[in-house]
């Protein structure tokens, strides 16, 4: 095979053994210059003497330069490179090895490895160009890029510790709270019965002394909170002003039902755990949500939409959001967007653009697809399902907002604004804005596969997304949703989402830690995304979700109580959406939607029934919306906002999935955290099995769906014959290459000092999304990308 290769003229040939270990160093007669690759966990020293290849290779890497260890590693083979050579004159620093991280784009390892070797292949005759590469004078990968510290690996079974630390303190304090409750129960009947009562005192003094000044406090305002929530209106002043909310909706039969409901225990131990592991809803750990009361002038419902050019997908997003007081709005967008590409003539991309999601590939798109809607509205928010290039639609998306607001002040006052009244009005929108950016590389690795740039580089992005939010005081706008959706839809089970989701957000809180930024500067600019399915636990997952993420948060990571609420969104399940009998699907997304209100959702969308078959038409969609309106406004236990609490199969399953979760978090953190995890494919190889699993029960009917392995229709497969398929224009298509075309011809003059300066804050370690706001006003979206693949490096999966 070399000798083919070298006939037919390859100027360098690669010859890359299985691994040989400690085995045959045969390879060695067969090359020019050999490089042995090992990685930092080869056991003790003395294995080292038992490697042929540290006798016979020019070069040695030690790759995986991160894990623990790494360094005394390099050190180690180092000494017995130069002990195998008898080299004891020269520094060990000298010797031709190197510690590298591969899958690091940019690695200062591999450079200096690569400046090593390009010498010694010189030598043998390949020509090289002028190199672009700096000089590095390191011979190891540098540790300051880690994307979570060495020393910060073990987080996720920090916070498993902190969550069962916390239970056990709440069993403890609830003995110490009954026992008090007796002593002063016997010292009472004492009293009354004429009795010596004079050393209960010491006893109850004791026992209250035991119990935290937290535990204390939860018992003394319990009265209040009673007689808070036992009125017709709850009253609370915030500035003075009084904000008063309607406790009471009285039923046609003249039931009163309470808004929130309080539990009845007369033990101080039970109640003492009630609030401690539920609460009300609003107060921590926010088991019960993280706010005191639902929205009462809007319904949490998202209007998604996406299809076509930005001119059909805008009419779209009028029309479902009409008559609508809120304008909640959330965007699909085609693949041809989703992995950073412009619309091109391209078989492989021509018939892709505007199908299954809209077609965005400039600023000009972006404002077309939201002209008519006020971004800074209060009543105004808008999700984008977008992930590898978040970052470049997310700039559009601010710019656009930004023009728009600007627009309007030429409008009311028949000038430009000036450069100052222009910085104030930027400055303004960017804090107004709401809705979210999905933007979680970490799922799209684990589940998804709409990854673009190399994960770290991604995750770098993300970080200065966040940086970026902190510096301009963007409140209301989330820089993540971090996503369990697409690890569902994947085949996950309940727990194994909620896990992944959970972790994949702790990963970024270490991350962002790590750049030097405070927890309550960004954690609060963090939102969830999970699906709900059929299964049980899914009752449970956002109490599970909040309760984790709160007593996390305060306990381990010291935030404050804005930092400690979990916002999330819930989508009914996808995967449980069939073609066969069509119509029944209805029936599980209703049933999956009142699980998502029983569990106090922060936004939920319904699917429509045919979309197990084709993007939701007018018709469905108007049922799937129906589905939330019908709960949130007929259905009468829905008037109740805390319906959950106190049902004994819910508190059951709460601290099962919560212990489920805290086991994975531990498993995850075996293998070096979610980092770790994802490089040896453990989410991905765990995902697959359990969507198995599933198929394997459903197909032969030991998990029964009705219509599709069970009661089946006699008259056939109950698919619908005639199906309306929504697809793309050739008109919408030649539309979008017109209007990219025209983007950069107006834009030339300017887009590539634009790019020029976007790559040059990558490689200065610059925030690139400061930079890109800019950018994106003169380049499109595939010129981004590609002047970023140069710096940042494309995605390459762990294998």
């Amino acid at each position: 095979m070399i000798a083919a290769c070298k006939v037919s003229g390859f100027d360098l040939i690669v010859v890359e053994t299985s691994g040989i270990g400690q085995g045959d160093a045969a390879i060695v007669p067969l090359v020019d210059v050999s490089l042995y690759v090992m990685t930092p966990e080869f056991g003790a020293a003395s294995q080292l003497e038992k490697i042929d290849m540290l006798d016979f290779a020019d070069f040695v890497a030690i790759n995986k330069f991160d894990r623990k260890g790494a360094e005394d590693a390099l050190r180690d083979v180092r000494k017995q490179y130069q002990r195998n050579r008898e080299r004891f004159g020269e520094n060990t620093d000298d010797m031709p090895v190197f510690g590298t991280m591969a899958a690091r784009f940019n690695d200062d390892g591999i450079t200096a490895l690569y400046q090593a070797l390009a010498p010694r292949l010189a030598e043998r005759g390949l020509k090289f160009g002028k190199s672009e590469l700096p000089a590095v004078n390191v011979k190891h990968s540098s540790a300051g890029r880690a994307i979570v510290p060495a020393d910060r690996v073990r987080y996720l079974a920090d916070i498993a510790d902190a969550l069962r630390g916390y239970h056990h303190l709440i069993a403890e304090q609830a003995l110490l709270a009954r026992e008090r409750q007796s002593l002063k129960t016997a010292k009472a009947i004492f009293d009354s019965c004429k009795k010596n009562a004079a050393d209960f005192d010491e006893l109850i003094a004791w026992k209250d002394g035991q119990l935290t000044p937290h535990a204390r406090k939860l018992l003394a305002m319990w009265p209040d909170m009673k007689k808070a929530y036992a009125g017709d209106e709850y009253v609370v002043k915030i500035r003075d002003k009084e904000i008063r909310t309607g406790l009471i909706h009285e039923t046609l039969s003249g039931t009163k039902i309470r808004k929130v409901a309080l539990p009845r225990f007369d033990d101080e131990g039970e109640l003492l755990k009630f609030l401690m592991r539920e609460n009300v809803p609003g107060s921590f750990p926010f088991t019960a949500g993280v706010f005191a009361f639902k929205r009462e002038n809007e319904d949490p419902t998202r209007m998604f939409a996406g299809e076509g050019d930005a001119f059909r997908t805008n009419k779209r997003f009028l029309k479902v959001s009409e008559d609508m007081p809120a304008k909640r709005l959330s965007t699909a967008f085609d693949s041809v967007t989703l992995y950073g590409c412009d619309p091109d003539p391209r078989p492989d991309i021509y018939g892709k653009v505007g199908n299954s999601g809209v077609s965005i590939a400039t600023l000009d798109d972006l404002k077309v697809l939201y002209s008519g809607f006020d971004l800074c509205d209060p009543a105004t928010s808008v999700s984008m399902t977008i992930n590898g290039p978040a970052p470049m639609i997310l700039a559009m998306f601010l710019n656009a907002a930004i023009d728009q607001q600007i627009e309007k002040f030429r409008t009311q006052n028949g000038r430009d604004a000036t450069e100052d009244e222009a910085d104030k009005i930027r400055a303004w929108t960017l804090s107004s804005v709401r809705g979210t950016v999905q933007a979680d590389i970490l799922k799209e690795d684990q589940g998804q596969n709409t990854c673009i740039f190399s994960t770290e580089f991604a995750l770098k992005m993300m970080g200065d997304i966040a940086e970026f939010f902190v510096h301009n005081q963007i409140r209301n706008f989330y820089s993540v949703s971090i996503s369990g959706y697409h690890i569902a839809e994947a085949g996950a089970n309940p727990i194994s989402q909620l896990a992944f989701t959970l972790a994949n957000g702790f990963t970024y809180v270490e991350t962002y830690l790590a750049r030097g930024m405070h927890i309550d500067d960004f954690a609060a600019n963090l939102s969830f995304f999970f699906s709900n399915g059929m299964d049980p636990e899914y009752s449970v997952i956002g109490r599970v979700a909040r309760r984790i993420w709160a007593v996390a948060m305060k306990n381990r990571y010291g935030a404050n109580e804005r930092s400690q609420k979990l916002k999330y969104h819930i989508q009914t399940s996808g995967r449980s959406l069939h073609a066969q009998e069509m119509d029944f699907n209805d029936i599980r997304t209703t049933l999956q939607a009142l699980i998502a209100i029983y569990d106090n959702c922060n936004s939920l969308h319904t699917n429509a029934y045919d979309e197990a078959i084709t993007t939701p038409t007018e018709e469905s969609v108007r049922r799937a919306m129906a589905i939330q309106l019908v709960i949130n406004r007929e259905w009468g236990v829905a008037k109740n906002e805390n319906p959950n609490q106190g049902a004994f199969i819910i508190e059951e399953l709460t601290d099962l999935v919560e212990e489920a979760v805290l086991k994975e978090f531990e498993a995850i953190a075996s293998r070096g955290g979610v980092l770790g995890a994802m490089e040896t494919g453990y989410q991905r190889g765990k995902i697959q099995e359990e969507s198995m699993h599933y198929e394997h029960k459903k197909h032969d009917g030991s998990y029964p769906i009705i219509g599709v392995n069970t009661f089946l229709n006699p008259h056939g497969s109950g698919v619908a014959s005639e199906i309306e398929l929504a697809r793309s224009t050739e008109g919408e298509k030649q539309s979008q290459l017109t209007r990219l075309k025209d983007f950069q011809q107006r834009n030339a003059g300017q887009a590539e000092a634009s790019l020029a300066k976007l790559r040059q804050a990558v490689i200065d370690n610059g925030n690139v999304f400061a930079v890109m706001m800019e950018a994106v006003r003169h380049c499109s979206l595939g010129q981004i990308s590609d002047a970023l693949y140069l710096v940042g490096g494309q995605y390459r999966r762990s294998m």
